[in-house]
């Protein structure tokens, strides 16, 4: 069974910005030390991610 979080190349699939952060540190495992409502859009612009894919392998 293919993990849904990620494309068939391994890619992770693209998120829409209004995704909570506390469902992303939820969801792979992370702490981001973020509140849990604030929004991964403005969270990838504050800290100069292009992606989530870009925060997961650098951040």
């Amino acid at each position: 069974m293919q993990n849904r979080s990620t494309k068939k190349t391994g890619e992770f699939r693209k998120k829409r910005g209004d995704t909570k952060m506390g469902s992303i540190e939820k969801k792979y495992g992370k702490d981001f030390g973020v509140r849990s409502e604030k929004k991964l859009a403005n969270y990838l612009n504050e800290k100069g991610y292009r992606s989530l894919s870009d925060l997961l392998k650098n951040g």
